[in-house]
């Protein structure tokens, strides 16, 4: 039944993707208290700022779509992802990756890979120098690490870490500017012409990586939905470990009882999840709306698009004291970092275990007195996507 539209949401023409890029969470702290829901003409979306909201959004796939026509994901990846897609269909896709995500490959397979990796990246840092750990380790580390976990070891670190970056950058492209799209184009056919490469050998010898457990599985989902569920995990397989470590080392070591007490107890796991909700690496998501509806008595019409701000939900004061600070002792409450409902993040747990079982212990093992030269030079940056720019450190 269509309802009669007579409320919507406030707009606003004065909030610029720049501004949310620099300091998005002045803004989104005003908008909670302020306009909790509020159109906003830079991104052409619905913002949605509060936690409840954005849960009840990701809670009811049936109401709000993740097929919005209007994404530039689509645009940049040249394929209709599983990221945009709902029920059965997201379903079958999710599903066909399934297996690689699953415990037992976790703990037998990829814990032992991902901790070799880790030994070499940690072992070639320089004591006694400052070194951005940015390019140095974070950037590397996450793309070895995923490049084994996807099954396309021939791809090099740079190439990996490129070619994430472009997707981000097109699928983020909310001003639908030539230039993000010209260069994920490119990328596209990289990458394409990699798999095809690379297929035959998984073919003839299967093993638990993401390419061969969809390649030869019973019933296959289509190639070109294959190469596009690989091209989803290099988008966000690399920036989420990257962004959440040097945030989580940001956190730390701008707090040292925190750490102190964190390294005495092996607290890793609550350094995890603190990182992650204080600067949320995947920051927005937007939902299709597929029947008219409401929310907080604003008028939300059947086509339009809402944005679920998932940092700042991170940020809600109804659920968090002082959500601005970096406090890995707060009260334990759920946070939205990795998402909820179907699109829930497939790969949470193995971001965890590379990160708090692995990446930050070995590291502050073999530098124990590591520190910040100067705080200031960190820069946080991003809009759909966000994290430092850079992490100079003092290795000892």
């Amino acid at each position: 039944m269509t309802t009669t539209l007579a409320k919507l949401a406030p707009s606003d023409d004065t909030i610029t993707i720049r501004q949310l890029s620099d300091d998005p969470y002045s803004i989104y702290r005003r908008l909670r208290a302020e306009a909790p829901v509020l159109r906003v003409k830079s991104v052409g979306r619905t913002m949605l700022t509060k936690a409840e909201d954005t849960k009840y959004v990701k809670d009811n796939p049936e109401l709000f779509s993740s097929n919005d026509p209007q994404t530039p994901m689509e645009r940049a990846f040249l394929a209709h992802t599983l990221m945009r897609k709902d029920g059965a269909a997201h379903k079958a896709e999710r599903g066909a990756m399934a297996p690689a995500f699953s415990g037992k490959n976790i703990k037998n397979c990829w814990q032992p890979i991902y901790t070799r990796i880790a030994e070499e990246f940690v072992a070639a840092l320089p004591r006694g120098e400052i070194v951005d750990l940015y390019p140095t380790l974070a950037g590397p580390f996450a793309a070895h690490c995923l490049k084994h976990l996807l099954g396309i070891e021939e791809a090099s670190d740079a190439d990996m870490q490129r070619w994430s970056q472009v997707l981000i950058d097109g699928a983020g492209n909310f001003g639908w500017d030539d230039a993000p799209f010209a260069r994920s184009d490119a990328a596209n056919a990289e990458m394409d012409a990699l798999f095809e490469r690379v297929v035959p050998r998984h073919l003839t010898d299967p093993n638990p990586t993401v390419l061969s457990t969809m390649v030869n599985a019973e019933h296959p989902i289509a190639k070109s939905q294959i190469f596009a569920n690989v091209k989803i995990a290099i988008g966000g397989g690399i920036n989420e470990p990257r962004d959440a470590l040097l945030t989580i080392l940001y956190g730390l070591l701008t707090n040292p009882d925190q750490l102190a007490e964190c390294r005495e107890n092996a607290l890793w796991t609550a350094a995890f999840e603190e990182g992650v909700r204080w600067v949320a690496p995947i920051q927005v998501s937007a939902r299709l709306v597929t029947e008219d509806t409401q929310i907080r008595g604003y008028d939300i019409p059947r086509g339009e698009t809402v944005m679920t701000v998932q940092a700042s939900a991170n940020h809600d004061e109804d659920l968090y004291e002082h959500p601005e600070r970096f406090d890995m002792f707060r009260p334990k409450r759920p946070h939205q970092a990795f998402g909820n409902g179907p699109h829930f993040c497939q790969g949470t747990h193995i971001a965890r275990r590379m990160l708090a079982d692995i990446m930050l212990p070995m590291l502050f093992d073999r530098f124990p007195n590591m520190r910040l030269p100067d705080p200031a030079q960190v820069r946080f940056y991003g809009f759909g996507f966000r994290g430092p720019l850079q992490l100079p450190v003092i290795l000892d």
